[in-house]
């Protein structure tokens, strides 16, 4: 297996780093640290960067059109504006399934949002559909921590990861409608690979997973074979996205930071790669009713 440089970019000491997600228009990474209700950003040019969220805990975000955030939290989405105005969307949604957890969008401006069971409630969790008039649609659920999510190259299939169960799904995708059928397990995990959490597609088709617990990332063919290892320094692996200008370059979140300065657990880090990604799409979620 291939020997990597893993670069430290901003160790923010996250709880559970998360949701990175690269914009072209800033050229900067953006992500979350999801139980201490934080987001940061990293900006390329300059190696600067900072904290420019403090509130209610964001499980997942995507870029709307207009370069502000669409904020996915407890029961609720909402608008970040650049200034740091929050502006509430929709916040009647079922709150009983618990907060969301990884979300992304697809090629027609819905959101498809994973979120976590309650506890005590097990199986709670599942995936939602959010279409652009902010109708909600449940799609799955029997599972504690729906995760990473990401489309073939061609469009027509669906990555959905289960990491209570560590499966990772692979079902079809109609563009059009947004329908997902088919679902089948494409690979699944032993107790002793640990647990499959965030992920991104390269333009090859083969998959690129987080490992939670074991320290690395892993890279799959699109027959679910393992072709390479990214063995990281910390434990708790829990995200990644391709960006950069040229899309060869991985941003890594990872977990377990503590307050103290000597942890390197919680950092956001990025390894280059030969593999190229492609820009994530971007949510075009209505906010008219909002807007002033």
């Amino acid at each position: 297996m291939k020997k990597y440089d893993i670069e430290p970019l901003a160790n923010a000491h996250c709880q559970t780093g998360e949701n990175p997600l690269y914009d072209a228009q800033r050229h900067q990474v953006f992500w979350s640290d999801i139980p201490k209700g934080r987001l940061f950003r990293y900006d390329l040019d300059s190696g600067d960067w900072e904290q420019f969220y403090q509130g209610e805990v964001v499980g997942g975000f995507t870029f709307q059109e207009n370069g502000d955030l669409l904020l996915f939290r407890v029961g609720e989405f909402a608008l970040w504006k650049e200034g740091g105005e929050v502006v509430s969307l929709a916040d009647n949604l079922d709150a009983t399934t618990g907060r969301f957890n990884d979300v992304f969008a697809d090629p027609e401006g819905r959101v498809f949002a994973g979120t976590m069971g309650r506890e005590g409630n097990s199986g709670s969790g599942g995936l939602y559909r959010v279409e652009r008039d902010q109708t909600v649609s449940k799609m799955w659920s029997d599972t504690d921590c729906a995760n990473g999510m990401g489309f073939t190259p061609d469009l027509k299939g669906m990555y959905w990861t289960d990491s209570t169960n560590r499966i990772i799904y692979l079902c079809d995708y109609d563009r059009a409608s947004g329908a997902l059928s088919g679902r089948r397990i494409w690979k699944q995990f032993e107790e002793s690979d640990c647990t499959p959490d965030g992920m991104a597609i390269d333009n090859e088709g083969c998959v690129w997973s987080a490992f939670w617990g074991a320290s690395c990332v892993r890279r799959f063919s699109p027959e679910g074979e393992l072709m390479e290892i990214i063995e990281m320094p910390v434990e708790k692996v829990s995200s990644l996205t391709f960006g950069g200008r040229d899309y060869n370059e991985l941003f890594i979140t990872t977990a377990g930071g503590q307050d103290d300065s000597e942890s390197v657990e919680g950092t956001l880090y990025r390894v280059r790669v030969e593999a190229q990604g492609k820009p994530e799409f971007r949510s075009k979620i209505d906010s008219s009713s909002s807007e002033e």
